[in-house]
């Protein structure tokens, strides 16, 4: 790691923090500390974060909050979600306030470094919007997207993705009118080996795909969906 990437963990368990904070330390990144939602806020705006461990059950001010709190002041610091609960309406709720990822608990730390660096790569990898554009893949109408830069443009302005919008579009992108089902791109953009409830998460990830990258999101062009058998790339 060249620079030094700053987490910020806001987790009111002392025991969950240490144990996150050694093994970033480990990896080589700096982290900070939080133990309410409240002064979580305050250091990620003070601090500025390269990435924030949010857990969902805080004192004074809950883990959603700090989040949309943060989108509404116009922040893009990537955020993971980290939840104790199984819950589907808690993954579907972080996805929608503007959360990059969730991870329940308990987590494997491998899993959960992995994700801290995907999403700090996606951020840090930003070039310059004029140079990045112009070097950028044309993939369907205005649509373009650069894969060095990992940042995709609209008739040459940036659009503002997360991780796994991003991942979601590219691998669409790169596959084009094929269908995939929910459980397929679980599995192939999620990566992850379960399914049931947590297909949901692919609906709420191409629905906010779709506000960003759409004209018309209500009548999209790009992203479309084959009733009952899954989303596919227009070209």
């Amino acid at each position: 790691m060249n620079t030094q990437k700053t987490v910020l963990i806001v987790e009111d368990e002392k025991n969950i923090v240490d144990i996150l904070r050694f093994n970033l330390q480990r990896e080589g990144y700096r982290t900070l500390e939080a133990y309410d939602g409240e002064s979580g806020l305050a250091q990620a705006v003070s601090a500025n974060p390269d990435l924030i461990l949010l857990d969902v059950m805080l004192p004074k001010m809950n883990g959603f909050d700090v989040c949309r709190s943060l989108r509404n002041q116009g922040s893009n610091v990537p955020v993971i979600i980290l939840t104790a609960r199984e819950e589907e309406s808690d993954k579907v709720l972080g996805l929608e306030i503007g959360a990059d990822d969730y991870i329940t608990k308990p987590f494997s730390m491998r899993e959960l470094i992995a994700r801290v660096g995907a999403n700090i790569r996606r951020t840090a990898m930003a070039a310059p919007a004029a140079t990045a554009a112009a070097s950028a893949m044309p993939v369907a109408g205005d649509l373009s997207i650069n894969t060095d830069s990992h940042q995709v443009f609209r008739g040459g302005k940036a659009i503002d993705l997360t991780q796994r919008e991003y991942e979601l579009l590219t691998f669409l992108a790169s596959h084009p009118n094929k269908v995939y089902s929910r459980i397929s791109l679980m599995e192939q953009v999620w990566n992850y080996g379960y399914v049931g409830d947590d297909v949901r998460t692919v609906d709420v990830t191409v629905r906010r795909l779709r506000e960003k990258i759409e004209a018309d999101p209500a009548n999209p062009v790009y992203i479309l969906t084959r009733r009952g058998a899954g989303y596919y790339f227009a070209v």
